[in-house]
């Protein structure tokens, strides 16, 4: 008779019905403790565990799994990722790790995972694709999916057009709700996953209205949707996404209709695929603006150095002008050296407010608050703030200065120079972003580096320059 044996380093089994609750913290964040139980499993080769473990999973939460582990940990993964559940994370996961799991993917089981997702979802995947891996998937698709996946690549990759899914429902004008109704059950397997909205078209295919799927079952079945449809709001194909995420929350849509060049209605945006694009959009402006292209946690150390050097070069070549404005005071500073303590408060402190004024300039722009109908108010506005604040400031460092280094003449003029910085940098932070807006760039990549350029430029020549004028 042969005796079981037990591992006693083994971990004890956790009850599958308690893994689900074991995966997430109160903030729906993923357990450290549970990522640390999916690292020893594939370090042990343990199958099983693995996929009790990764099956108790939201495709969402997998997604963010993927990101905790290392290259080697997700290719231990991949194999127990069903075509279903492939489809629901490829659209979830940072580009670099997506990337790597596509090479890692069987092309037959990633043409199934492509037949799940909508047009949309499949082309920024198949985009992603090596060419010749490109190929061979796209050659395995229908004819329908390969056609809607390769003109949804042929749009630009900001655009609308690669923003919608070409599956949409459609009726003409002269249907009732009953026959609507009667197409949505005979056409289901070939309608979008998630729809809100059936959009109404005139002979020619252009959208002229749309019933929210609600209406429907609100009206009676021998209304005609002419009688019941509302309006719409059209998406133009080739609009970029950032100008169709503010036109979904002006107008609070949950849908809207996306046409091509003759108004033909082409396909639809969802709010789902706007709530990607606002936290895209805001994620790189908020990078952008301190010089950082790739924060992703796969991203690689030589990849993130090179795309740090450049603005940290930028920022050298700034920090050596203003270095040369104070060289010009070399003479006072040596005779004075409280000159050296107190010059870098009023850089620093015009710096801090331009950045102030720099942000809401910038929030402005970009929920387009900030235009040439009230460009004027808002810049005196921004003006005056900083007189005052130089004003309120220069009292306080004043008295400030007064104490520290009895020098009430010194006092007087760090105050002027606090003025004049503070006033300065409210110029700087609300025309820069204005001009670059203007001249068609993005404000949010570039106008940092100019406004610190101007403030600690300012900074030290107003400082500087009335000390020297004044006790020299």
């Amino acid at each position: 008779m042969t005796r079981a044996t037990v591992d006693l380093d083994a971990p004890p089994p956790t009850p599958p019905e308690d893994l689900e609750d074991l995966a997430l913290r109160d903030d729906y964040a993923l357990n450290p403790r549970y990522v640390g139980m999916v690292v020893e499993a594939a370090d042990r080769g343990d199958a099983a565990r693995l996929e009790e473990l990764v099956g108790a999973l939201h495709p969402a939460d997998i997604a963010d799994l993927m990101g905790f582990l290392s290259a080697e940990h997700r290719k231990a993964l991949i194999p127990f990722l069903a075509a279903e559940t492939l489809a629901e994370i490829l659209p979830e996961l940072d580009t670099n790790i997506r990337e790597e799991i596509l090479e890692r993917v069987a092309p037959d089981i990633l043409v199934k995972a492509l037949g799940e997702l909508e047009s949309d979802d499949a082309a920024e995947v198949v985009d992603d694709l090596e060419d010749d891996k490109r190929d061979a998937v796209l050659a395995a698709l229908s004819d329908s999916d390969r056609a809607a996946i390769e003109t949804t690549l042929g749009y630009d990759e900001d655009s609308a057009g690669r923003l919608m899914q070409r599956e949409v429902l459609r009726a003409p004008q002269f249907w009732t709700v009953g026959q609507a109704i009667a197409h949505i059950r005979d056409t289901a397997d070939d309608l979008p996953e998630l729809f809100f909205d059936v959009y109404v078209v005139d002979p020619a295919g252009r959208p002229i209205g749309a019933v929210a799927v609600s209406q429907f079952l609100k009206a009676s079945p021998d209304a005609s949707l002419a009688s019941i449809m509302e309006s719409v709001t059209e998406i133009p194909v080739d609009m970029d996404q950032e100008e169709v995420a503010y036109i979904f929350d002006k107008y609070h849509l949950v849908s809207a209709p996306v046409t091509d060049a003759g108004g033909r209605l082409v396909g639809q945006i969802t709010v789902d695929d706007i709530v990607g694009v606002i936290r895209q959009e805001s994620e790189e402006d908020i990078l952008a603006m301190h010089g950082v292209s790739d924060a992703g946690r796969d991203a690689s150390i030589m990849g993130i150095t090179r795309s740090r050097f450049w603005w940290l070069l930028v920022n050298l070549g700034t920090a050596i002008l203003a270095s040369s404005v104070i060289s010009l005071f070399e003479g006072s500073i040596a005779k004075l050296a409280v000159l050296a303590v107190l010059n870098p408060i009023v850089a620093s402190m015009g710096g801090n407010a331009g950045t102030q004024t720099l942000a809401v300039a910038v929030r402005a722009l970009a929920t387009k608050e900030l235009t040439a109908a009230n460009a004027v108010r808002i810049i005196w506005r921004e003006i005056a703030a900083g007189v005052l604040n130089g004003l309120a400031f220069a009292l306080v460092m004043g008295v400030v200065t007064v104490l520290w280094f009895h020098t009430p003449m010194m006092a007087i003029i760090i105050g002027l120079a606090m003025v004049i910085n503070l006033f300065a940098a409210a110029v700087a932070g609300i025309l820069i972003p204005l001009l670059l807006d203007r001249l068609g760039y993005d404000p949010a990549h570039s106008a940092v580096v100019f406004l610190t350029t101007v403030t600690d430029c300012v900074g030290f020549f107003s400082f500087l320059g009335l000390a020297t004028l004044i006790l020299f």
